[in-house]
């Protein structure tokens, strides 16, 4: 069966695309056309039935991010890389013999004219570049002024003509009298696009298809209540005793949007472990983890999902931290030989690291984190400190009177 694809896009790339969709087996294009980027959270919105979803550049899916929360299927960004502004830029020089230094340039990352340039060992002094990304970044993102980095310089003298890499703004520009090119979309990047969303949405396919077995320890359980749990997730399920049962269904019925939902809507107390596998013995043992963890948690209402890959994720519905169960690094090996950590608490103390604008900690930090008592982190930490892998940086005074509070700085390789 063909690999449905949904591409967002102006109707100027779909001219363009279709050329190339040809070249690729076994898919078939969904046109979503907008006149202008904004018009694709709409698309969105009324998106129907498909694989995969293929923007075709980093606006529309600005646009259409609010949206893209409670949709379940993969989906792909085609970025302008080198080769696109390579290519822009030879037909700007040698057609028009227009200097870099006359031509203003729009994009969503300057980082690939400077790789260009840089490679052709090409030296310019005062490039005209509009970098939009950090608007959007920042949510702040304003088409108008795109428009207007361009026609103001044009309209100065400073430049002959303007390079943009937004369908919506050549058009404008070009309305403006403001001589425009569009960024270029060389084939090569269009078929690879195209390949990895059909790869990706293979991918989705076979992972969705996984089996996923849940344990649910519930109070008081109400039939109308595990009935409609049941018909959410289109699985089966059999009580074990007075408050636990086992619910089976596949990975495309129990993502963690819906346990998300659930878990939130649910009346009362319920904890909940998921667990995915290539086989059902899998999936139940990894079920089982989950709950245990789920358990250990200081809430009445709890769940986690482990993965395949040994991926814990949760806790659902608060808070979604993901960190591996599986030590496979060979230096994060060295350390849990070392130290005598298992791979679970070494992996969420590099999740808790990342997670912070700070490199420094204390143990109350750590402690709130991992959810586990003062003691056990500091015994944790202790056996960082003891190898290397945590040292001391500073201390605190919290109260006028007590013990001062150490300051932490985890020393281990940035590579991990």
């Amino acid at each position: 069966m063909a690999t449905k694809i949904a591409v967002i896009g102006s109707r100027e790339f779909f001219k363009k695309i279709h050329t190339v969709a040809a070249q690729v087996p076994d898919i078939t294009i969904e046109p979503y056309i907008y006149q202008q980027p904004q018009e694709a959270a709409e698309l969105i919105r009324n998106l129907k039935p498909c694989d995969v979803v293929f923007f075709s550049g980093a606006l529309p899916y600005y646009f259409s991010k609010k949206h893209l929360e409670n949709l379940t299927l993969p989906t792909l960004i085609l970025t302008q890389d080198e080769i696109a502004v390579a290519a822009s830029l030879l037909a700007i020089t040698h057609k028009s013999k227009i200097p870099f230094e006359r031509i203003s340039i729009d994009l969503f990352d300057a980082s690939n004219i400077n790789h260009v340039l840089s490679e052709s060992e090409i030296r310019i002094e005062s490039l005209k570049i509009m970098d939009f990304k950090q608007q959007m970044l920042q949510d702040s993102f304003n088409l108008e002024s795109i428009v207007q980095f361009h026609f103001n310089l044009w309209e100065q003298g400073v430049t002959e003509t303007a390079l943009t890499s937004v369908h919506a703004v050549y058009h404008h520009l070009q309305s403006l009298g403001v001589p425009a090119i569009r960024m270029a979309d060389p084939e090569i990047s269009l078929l690879r696009g195209l390949q990895t969303a059909k790869d990706q949405a293979d991918l989705f396919k076979s992972k969705a298809a996984q089996v996923a077995v849940g344990y649910l320890s519930i109070q008081d359980p109400q039939q109308e209540q595990i009935d409609n749990l049941v018909h959410l997730l289109n699985a089966y399920i059999q009580p074990l005793n007075e408050n636990l049962s086992v619910l089976y269904s596949t990975r495309g019925e129990m993502d963690k949007n819906r346990l998300n939902d659930f878990l939130e809507k649910w009346p009362g107390p319920i904890i909940v472990g998921f667990g995915y596998g290539s086989t059902m013995k899998e999936a139940d043992q990894h079920a089982k983890i989950a709950l245990r963890f789920a358990e250990k948690e200081l809430s009445s209402k709890c769940g986690y999902i482990l993965t395949e890959d040994k991926e814990m994720v949760g806790p659902f519905p608060y808070e979604h931290k993901q960190y591996s169960l599986k030590n496979d690094h060979p230096e994060l090996l060295q350390v849990a030989k070392e130290t005598k950590l298992s791979p679970s608490n070494l992996s969420k103390i590099l999740e808790f690291s990342r997670s912070r604008q700070s490199l420094q900690f204390t143990s109350a930090d750590l402690t709130d984190y991992l959810q586990v008592t003062r003691r056990s982190t500091e015994r944790i930490i202790k056996k960082l400190v003891d190898h290397g892998y945590v040292k001391v940086v500073g201390e605190e005074m919290v109260y006028h009177q007590g013990r001062p509070r150490a300051i932490y700085e985890l020393t281990m390789s940035t590579y991990l």
